[in-house]
């Protein structure tokens, strides 16, 4: 299996059911979507026509909740058949999920759990990513979680963890600078750091969302514009990186298409800002 991934420099929206109208009955100005992965592993049934339609007007990033990439428990082999039936169906951009677990003994957490960051949790993601990566064959994005504790004995940085995960496995990395940010805030490491210690080679799509402000750490919530220091950092980002695909991600509180459209247009400013100073 190969483990080259496609670049696309592109920016786009989630896929939420309250704008399926919209993308379906009009021509709304994304070069791609992204949905979750879980939302449309049924055969059949108005959901899948849905993306199908839809996948006739843009293409399709698909990320995952549920993968539990961290698990000790190894991976759920027919969620993983469920997921390549639609990855071979849609042909996606990237097929994405989490550095995270939320499985364990059968029970689901229904949670995005955060890894040890130490060399045994290290093989072990890795062998479950080898697994993933040859189950679907195809190599997947793995994005940066957010936290709100940090285990005793950690051997490494979270970047450090990253990038040895991301050179041992072919995997690609998909880049949420706000959660970058809410971690940075929660457990007082520096954000730059972070950018400058991942390898931007890997990384191929980025995520932005907005946050929460809980009683002494911040909560990824996904509930609100971009703030103005996400969108510095993903400033600094786009510097570091190459051809990447930029979303903005909204989970709750759901506006109109149009108020994430011109967050979008704020995205692609500060990306063109970018090309042309590589150009100059």
């Amino acid at each position: 299996m190969t483990t080259s991934i496609p670049t696309f420099a592109g920016y786009g929206l989630g896929l939420r059911k309250e704008h399926y109208r919209d993308f379906l009955e009009g021509d709304v100005p994304v070069d791609f979507v992204e949905v979750i992965s879980e939302n449309f592993m049924v055969d059949g049934g108005q959901p899948r026509d849905i993306l199908r339609r839809i996948r006739e007007k843009h293409p399709v990033a698909m990320h995952g909740v549920s993968l539990s990439i961290g698990s000790s428990d190894g991976l759920d082999r027919d969620y993983l058949r469920r997921l390549r039936a639609l990855a071979d169906e849609i042909q996606p951009l990237f097929v994405s999920d989490h550095l995270s677990w939320s499985r364990v003994a059968g029970f689901s957490s229904h949670d995005l759990l955060p890894v040890p960051y130490t060399a045994e949790a290290l093989d072990m993601v890795c062998r479950n990513i080898d697994m993933a990566q040859e189950a679907l064959g195809r190599p997947m994005l793995f994005e940066n979680p957010s936290s709100y504790v940090a285990f005793e004995g950690a051997e490494m940085a979270e970047w450090e963890f990253i990038t040895a995960m991301a050179h041992r496995t072919g995997c690609g990395l998909l880049l949420d600078v706000n959660n970058i940010y809410v971690s940075a805030h929660n457990h007082g490491f520096d954000a730059h750091a972070f950018l400058h210690g991942i390898p931007a080679d890997r990384v191929r799509q980025v995520h932005l969302a907005g946050h929460t402000e809980g009683p002494g750490l911040l909560i990824d919530t996904h509930d609100k514009p971009v703030c103005d220091d996400v969108w510095s950092l993903y400033a600094m980002a786009r510097s570091l990186l190459g051809d990447v695909a930029t979303m903005i991600e909204r989970d709750d509180d759901i506006p109109p298409l149009t108020d994430l459209l011109d967050e979008l247009e704020i995205a692609r400013a500060i990306g063109q800002r970018h090309i042309r100073r590589e150009a100059a």
